[in-house]
């Protein structure tokens, strides 16, 4: 059976102390009112992970850190980079791999993605893998196609047993920050379609069980509807995860 997760990405955001604030805030209010199957992940900048590491209790079962990246090299001189091995070292749960922010502006590409897959799941962090589409890409009609290349390319090098430990979060770019918006219904549509893809590769089983997430302008309100779709089993949260009260809203959003 798949997991329920959220996952708060901050992006560049949050000095050091407003970061341990935030991070110390949702911490107390997950514990106190989200149910314990719903997984949540921090993933904050660099900066705060050894700390934030810190305030998550050992014995919380349902919170975890997370990153927001990884080099594709294990080590070597990539002046202010950070390897899985470091990452494990803290350690980090999860890692964003993938972000349309990181293809659109450091042009990583699906070769360079399936080497971090590698990287991470040698190091026992779990992969949360993104994959989406532009406004271009929407419009054509090619969406799925395109999407599910990106899905093939970077992750169906692996035997089934690694691929189950990846998540994928479905970004669709052209609604976010752009004025559109993307309804529950494309949401659900091509959260089926990924879903099916999987299948065609790793059998439906293993396909059932892969979490994906929702990766748009994910909100409070919006939420509730989102996660009722049947293929849709939690969210990549950004701006909402640097307030507590919305982040936890949303973690209650099943």
């Amino acid at each position: 059976m798949r997991k329920k997760i959220v996952a708060g990405n901050w992006k560049m955001n949050k000095t050091y102390e407003q970061g341990l604030q935030l991070a110390s805030e949702v911490v107390n209010m997950v514990q106190d009112e989200v149910p314990s199957d719903v997984v949540v992940v921090l993933n904050p900048p660099f900066v705060h992970l050894t700390s934030i590491r810190k305030l998550i209790p050992a014995s919380a079962t349902n919170l975890f850190l997370g990153a927001q990246n990884c080099h594709y090299q294990a080590s070597g001189a990539y002046t202010g980079e950070v390897s899985a091995e470091i990452l494990k070292s803290i350690p980090v749960d999860y890692t964003i791999i993938g972000h349309s922010e990181r293809r659109e502006y450091f042009q990583e590409t699906n070769a360079q993605l399936a080497k971090k897959v590698d990287l991470l799941l040698a190091n026992q962090i779990t992969p949360l893998f993104c994959c989406g589409e532009s406004l271009d890409i929407r419009e054509s009609g090619t969406e799925i196609a395109f999407v599910c290349n990106q899905l093939t390319e970077s992750l169906f090098h692996l035997s089934a047993e690694d691929f189950a430990k990846v998540v994928i979060a479905y970004e669709p770019i052209w609604a976010i920050g752009t004025g559109r918006t993307a309804t529950s219904q494309q949401a659900q549509a091509m959260h089926a379609a990924l879903r099916a893809h999987l299948a065609t590769h790793y059998g439906q089983t293993l396909a059932d069980d892969t979490s994906i997430l929702y990766g748009g302008s994910c909100n409070p309100g919006n939420a509730p509807e989102l996660f009722a779709c049947p293929d849709v089993d939690g969210g990549l949260i950004g701006g909402a995860s640097l307030k507590s009260r919305d982040f936890t809203d949303i973690c209650k959003s099943f």
